[in-house]
């Protein structure tokens, strides 16, 4: 919250250090520095649902459908380089965000510290880039129904499914936080388990438990092209499906502003990071790269039917397959089209309180939801949803690029702001009071922006040969020069000045580690009323 901002609500001003009290009112809850906490969100969402959310609340369609087609047009070497060099760049993102998340847990996450610690055009910038990520990503979603649903019928009106579908999620997010957390912890848990149960079962299929009998083991390797496919273009357009499908992992800070004791709970979900990475994605992808031949017929067409993870199942010789991992894939990308449009709506409520649009996106329902920014965001992603009508296959394709990029321009802004923001808790002598440090500062933010960086350049290589094509090449970098001007345009109107280390704002909405109770004493994490009014 702006310090202009508490200025014009609740008529008092800050001295940067402390704020007077308002007259307490009954039925209404302090926030942290003692401001009345009736314009901020609810912190509602439990341990149990965050931890869950940042396990598998973001694994859709990249991991069940996009892996086949970076299979077929990479390689299985490809695919498994590709997939763990995006996993340690995630990794050491997840650190640096943790870090700041577990400090300031607000609802903005690392759009608002993009603003707070390097420059307000930096963070109206990346915030709206990324407020259209999960417009443009619930819509994806709801785009991919039509490859799930094609599975087992090509005459029901998938569209029609896509718009039950999208009401279900926008009343999730409308209704109260805890219908959005308890919808994503169930089907987050279902996701878990069949990726868990895929790789057991890959594992006994590579070794001959398969309808064949025979020992799979390193073969796939080794036929015609492989592990290489399509040389440095094959290569390097893994890198997008991959980011693709890694999107949304840094998004689970963004809960920061509803999580219970989010100073606790934020450290250990950063933590999980590292084996939800290598469980979940890359043993996923070299289960997938041994057992399935890059060349495998129709592979590269995004459907259930050639999914890798119905290919397995079918390889043990289950005749319900299919069906199975269509059901769980669709699961999945109603949960990361829910999970889509909660950070969305998040996004477009911290623009409002921040002064970067229109106050109307800050009002809130008495369960303390963002109800007008969310029924934009969800009409924004069903205007979205309808141009699907020109080719959902091909639509669903240029969304999964300019997700990608903008994915990979928020971990670059993560890296950025991570070292921005060190170097003022340095300055300010403030580093004793994180209540969770990256210890792979400050090399890790360092390696996050120039790898990133690196990624966008080259991802875009397929687009360049055997010929150029013009619509790929939009998709691969249309967020670039888009990103440049909002900075450029909101700098020169607003006057905006780059953040000095001694002058960032590092008290409002902080939590230090003096907040932090021992859990045996039953808080619950939504700030103590009266005893931290002075936090320094």
């Amino acid at each position: 919250m702006t310090s202009a901002y508490r200025e014009e609500k609740f008529g008092y001003q800050t001295d940067g250090l402390t704020e007077p009290v308002p007259e307490y009112q009954a039925g209404q809850e302090f926030g942290h520095h003692g401001h009345i906490a009736e314009d901020q969100l609810r912190r509602s969402l439990s341990a149990r649902q965050v931890q869950m959310i940042a396990i598998g609340g973001t694994i859709g369609t990249g991991l069940f459908l996009g892996t086949g087609k970076a299979l077929s047009t990479g390689g299985p070497a490809s695919l498994l380089i590709c997939y763990f060099i995006v996993g340690c760049i995630v990794f050491v993102t997840m650190l640096s965000l943790g870090e700041m998340a577990a400090y300031v847990p607000v609802a903005g996450s690392f759009c608002t510290f993009a603003g707070r610690f390097v420059d307000d055009s930096f963070g109206f910038a990346l915030t709206w880039n990324y407020w259209f990520n999960d417009a443009v990503s619930t819509a994806a979603d709801l785009v991919a129904l039509q490859l799930v649903l094609q599975y087992w019928t090509d005459t029901f009106p998938w569209y029609a499914l896509g718009l039950v579908v999208w009401v279900i999620i926008v009343l999730a997010n409308i209704i109260n936080v805890r219908a959005y957390g308890e919808i994503e912890y169930w089907l987050s848990l279902l996701k878990v388990l069949t990726i868990v149960i895929f790789i057991i079962l890959s594992i006994a299929v590579n070794a001959g438990g398969n309808t064949t009998g025979t020992y799979i083991g390193g073969r796939n390797w080794r036929i015609d092209d492989a592990p290489f496919v399509g040389g440095i273009g094959g290569f390097a357009s893994v890198f997008v499906t991959a980011s693709f499908a890694y999107g949304g992992t840094e998004s689970i800070a963004i809960t920061a502003g509803e999580t219970r004791d989010p100073a606790r709970q934020l450290p250990r979900v950063v933590k999980n990071v590292f084996w939800r990475i290598l469980l979940f994605y890359v043993l996923s992808a070299l289960m997938i790269g041994l057992n399935v031949p890059y060349n495998y017929p129709g592979l590269s067409t995004k459907t259930a039917k050639t999914s890798p993870f119905t290919i397995a199942f079918t390889m043990a010789g289950s005749k319900i397959a299919g069906s199975f991992v269509n059901a769980v894939i669709l699961t999945s990308i109603v949960s990361a089209g829910n999970h889509a449009l909660f950070a969305g709506s998040r996004l477009l409520f911290t623009l409002g309180i921040n002064g970067h649009a229109p106050k109307v996106f800050t009002k809130l329902t008495r369960f303390q939801v963002p109800w007008v920014a969310v029924l934009f965001t969800s009409i924004c992603s069903g205007l979205l949803f309808g141009a699907s009508f020109i080719g959902a296959g091909q639509l669903w394709t240029w969304l999964q690029n300019i997700v990608g990029v903008s994915n990979q321009l928020s971990w670059i802004s993560i890296g950025i702001a991570s070292l921005r923001f060190r170097a003022g808790m340095k300055v300010q002598g403030k580093e004793h009071l994180l209540p969770f440090k990256n210890w792979t500062y400050p090399w890790g933010p360092v390696l996050a922006v120039v790898l990133n960086s690196f990624l966008i350049l080259v991802q875009g290589w397929s687009c360049f040969s055997p010929s150029f094509a013009p619509v790929d090449f939009v998709s691969y970098y249309i967020e670039l020069p888009i990103m440049l001007i909002m900075i450029v345009a909101w700098k020169l109107i607003k006057r905006t000045k780059f953040q000095r280390a001694s002058e960032m704002d590092l008290v409002t909405d902080v939590y230090t580690k003096e907040d932090i109770e021992p859990e045996e004493k039953g808080w619950k994490g939504k700030g103590k009323r009266f005893g931290t009014l002075l936090c320094f």
